[in-house]
Order: structure tokens, then sequence, then C-alpha cells
């Protein structure tokens, strides 16, 4: 085998140009659904997360270009029983945050159970316990709306895979607590009406000079745009116009986000890109106003009404900050996990400690529900893809009890591989473990390598490649890196992009240490 230089010293993906201007995406990172709210002199976004927890992160901002992920809103999933196991492209989809009466909401929609809403002062938490507004099955992608005459209504989307409906936006009048329905009004706007309308989803409620409009993304996820539709009434009969396309751009699907303006009087339009493995990832817009019609994106330069996203743009004119993104490393040297960490369904207790070895993060071994296979594993400790290409380097000390006892660095989507130790015949071999959904997703196909010689703990590497193309590697003296074959091409998983992260598998009794996952 070749041996492979160390990796060089990169950094994450970042905006910010640096020059007073941004370049898209402005967060390489799968935070699906973004939506934002300005207070003050704070933005604040959160966004789809699925089955994984904690849930609804919360990211912060003050020019709209660099971002840090403060935490969650939600620290487990409801109901508690279904979310033990993972539920793979289920529990949270598209929220919604806003900010009224001196508290933050978020309303967020689980699709098989209904419409849910927490509250807190400060967003960086404590949070309220989840309040089912309306419960039943196929309620997508909810948005509150505080009138002026203290009416507080609520628009949400439909999933036909639930309800057998979809491509519809439903107006409901809620209690003025904002915690139960008190007036179904119907379907306000009817994307069937629409020549060439399909999905449509997504919505998001605003008020300005004295209409109202939603903002809502159609014709799929992949491939669609997005609309906006006015009306001098909340109930309609709406007016619609798109708003940005994809065009001659690289950037497919671009839609569904947030509209926010700034305390100078600019507005901005958050929205994302699906991107395969990597995920739907964040893009920024400048959005300029044309007789009470938003342009986007180069129509606020071409004044076209159809917009498409650019690729570099002055930053807005907001308060010079410094250049940051969202956490990846980890030391593992602070009192509770850092917040860019999820597991894949509610934690157990005694799943980990960052205290039984002193920086150090100790996984306890747990067993999954299938032998020799991961996808359905709930212990598995993971992040999001950061950046197009990046190098992540994890230590790791194994104490494996029983044969089959396994840990390591992993990538996971639909398909996942992992480079790690693995007890085979009372002894620890080093595995490249690789299981695709396509060949049937029920066993890992194994590779084992010689155990390197030298000191320990063992450093285990995985360089990520444009298109998600992963090269595992290992190392004793963490200068040399022994490649491990064969290449893997990360997938993404059901609704989300593909994830990298750490675990340990097997009998009660065993346990991993990391001492650090470093990001590069």
């Amino acid at each position: 085998m070749t041996a492979l230089s160390p990796a060089p010293a990169a950094a994450p993906w970042l905006p910010d140009l640096g020059d007073g201007r941004y370049r898209n995406p402005v967060i390489h990172a799968d935070y699906s659904d973004p939506d934002v709210v300005r207070v003050g002199d704070d933005y604040w976004m959160t966004a789809s997360s699925f089955s994984h927890v904690p849930g609804l992160p919360l990211l912060h901002s003050r020019d709209l270009v660099n971002w840090t992920l403060t935490g969650h809103a939600l620290a487990r999933l409801v109901p508690e029983d279904v979310f033990r196991t993972p539920q793979h492209g289920k529990g949270v989809w598209a929220p919604a945050i806003r900010h009224h009466a001196g508290k933050y909401w978020v309303y967020y929609p689980d699709p098989d159970f209904g419409l849910y809403m927490i509250t807190a002062a400060d967003p960086r938490g404590p949070w309220s316990a989840p309040v089912l507004v309306q419960g039943g099955q196929g309620l997508i992608d909810p948005c509150p709306l505080w009138d002026d005459d203290s009416r507080v209504w609520l628009i949400h989307a439909w999933a036909k895979s639930r309800s057998g409906i979809n491509n519809v936006l439903t107006l409901l009048r809620l209690s003025a607590d904002g915690t139960r329905v008190e007036e179904d009004h119907g379907i306000v706007i009817n994307g069937d009406l629409f020549p060439g309308y399909s999905t449509l989803e997504g919505p998001k409620l605003y008020r300005r000079n004295g209409w109202y409009y939603v903002f809502a993304p159609a014709g799929g996820v992949g491939t669609g745009w997005q609309s906006v539709f006015r009306a001098r009434d909340l109930r309609g009969p709406y007016e619609e116009r798109i708003v940005l396309v994809q065009g001659s751009t690289p950037v497919n699907g671009p839609h569904q986000g947030a509209l926010v303006d700034t305390p100078v009087g600019e507005w901005w339009f958050l929205h994302f890109q699906d991107k395969p493995a990597y995920g739907r990832i964040v893009h920024l817009q400048p959005v300029v106003w044309q007789d009470d019609w938003p342009l986007m994106g180069t129509g606020v330069i071409t004044g076209d009404a159809k917009g498409e996203p650019v690729p570099v743009h002055l930053k807005p004119s907001l308060p010079t900050q410094p250049i940051v993104a969202p956490a990846t490393t980890d030391e593992f040297d602070g009192a509770q996990l850092a917040p860019q960490w999820q597991w894949q369904a509610n934690p157990g207790t005694g799943w980990h400690s960052l205290t039984a070895r002193p920086g150090s993060l100790r996984l306890y071994a747990q067993p999954g529900p299938r032998p020799g296979n991961l996808y359905d594993a709930p212990h598995l400790l993971m992040q999001k893809f950061p950046a197009p290409e990046f190098t992540v380097t994890a230590t790791l000390d194994f104490a494996p009890k029983a044969d089959g006892d396994s840990a390591g660095l992993i990538v996971f989507g639909c398909d996942y591989a992992w480079l790690g130790l693995q007890c085979r015949n009372g002894r620890t071999a080093l595995v490249l473990a690789i299981c695709r959904e396509a060949a049937g997703g029920n066993a890992q196909e194994e590779h084992e390598f010689p155990l390197p010689a030298g000191s320990r703990p063992l450093q285990l590497r995985v360089t990520v490649r444009a298109g998600g193309l992963c090269q595992f590697a290992c190392s004793t003296d963490g200068k040399t890196f022994t490649p491990a074959s064969p290449l893997f091409t990360a997938t993404a998983g059901r609704w989300v992009g593909a994830k990298v992260g750490l675990f340990a598998a097997g009998a009660p009794g065993a346990s991993a240490d990391f001492g650090w996952l470093r990001l590069a």
C-alpha cells in the first residue's frame, strides 16, 4: 500500500471573501428549509432536522454571511417512544421562527403527528416543551403571523405521502396564545390553478405596505423555483409571480427560505439548494422591491421578475463581523457535547461521557438492531458535511469485550462506510466496512488490513473530495497515513445530506475513547 502525506491545513468553507463581498453558499452544510428572523441587530436561523437529535438547530449571525451554531431548540423528539429508534426521513420537517411579545416562537411539523409549537425568551434556551397545535397526518411547513388586529394566523402545506393531497396551502386562525386552532379557513392558495405548478409547499407569511405575502416554493426540491403570492386579504384572492429560478446557473431548485430586512432597509432572501451528498445548503440573495413585488438575485440588477442566484455579491450593509463558520472540530474538552453533534434518535443514558477520561469522548458500545449493520443504529454520533472538500481526522483507543465489537470513524447516508477497529476471534483488527442500500443494505462488506505497529492511539482519517468521494486512511504517528481501499462515494440519506462521525457498537462493557476530531 502507498502511504499518503498528511492532509494540508485548510479551513472549512468560508463565504466571507474578506473584501466586502461574499460567495454562495453562505453555509455549505445541510441546514434544510432554513427560516430566519431578525431581532434588533441579531439574525437567528433554524432549519429542518428530521429524526436527528437534538433537533431544530439555532444559528446566529449579525451580517447574514458569517454564521455560528449556538445550539438546538428541541432537546428530544416527541413522541418519545417513537424516536427511541431512527426514523429516517421522518421527524422535524420545515419549521418557522418568529419573535413576538418578547418571545421567540418556533412552529414545526411532524408529518406523521401534526403541527407543534415551542417558545423561549432567549433563543439560546431554555425552550418550552412542544405543544401539539393541530394533530393529523400530512400537515407540514407551518408559518405563523400575528396581525395588527391581534389575530394569530398559521399557513401550512400538505405532504401527499401522508394525506393524499399536496400543491395546496391551508390557512388556520389560532387562539390568542397560539396553541390551538380556532378556525380552519381551508385552502387559500391552490397550485393546481397555476400553469405548471406542482408540489407547492414551504409557505412563509409576511405583511408589507398593506399587502399580505406568501413566499412558497414549487416544482420540487431539486428542480423547482421560488414563487410569491400577494393579496390585500389573508384569505385571498392571491396574485402570483415566480421570482427566483435556476436559469443559466448551476444552482438547481433555488427555493424555500426566509425574507429578512436590515436596520437600514435592505432586503435579503436566504434559501436552499439541494446538493445530494452535501444536503440542502444555504444561499443568500439580494432583494429589492418594485411595484410591491420582490426582485431577487440577478433580478435586482436587471429588473427581471425571475431572478437567478448570484455566485458572488456585495455583503449586506451591516457592521463588519469576524469571519466564522459553524463549528466542526472538537477537542472534547468541554463539559457537554458541542452543538455540531447529533444522534440518530433520542439518546439513552450512559451512551457517552466527557469525564470518564478527561479530554476525550468515551462512547460506550451499544448493541444494534441488526448484527453487522449500522443503518438503524441510534447511537451513531455525527455531524454535517461542512464543505465541498475536507478532511476529518480522529484518534481512537478501543477496549472491546467480545467478537464483533467495533468502533471507528463513519460516513453515513443511505450508503455508509466506516474505518475502525473490530474484535475478531479474540484479536483486534483494522477494518473498512461498506454497506450499500442498492445491494440490499442488510450486511456490511468488510475489508481487513494489517493493524499498523506503533504507538497508540490510532489516528483515523477520511478525506472527502468533490462529489463526496471518500478515501479512508489510518496512522499511528499522525504523519504518515496509509490508505484503506476501496474508495467510497458518500450518498444522501432520507431528505438529508451525508454525515460524518463516530461510533462504538457491540456488547455491554466495551468502550471507545476518541481524543479529538479535527476537520480541515
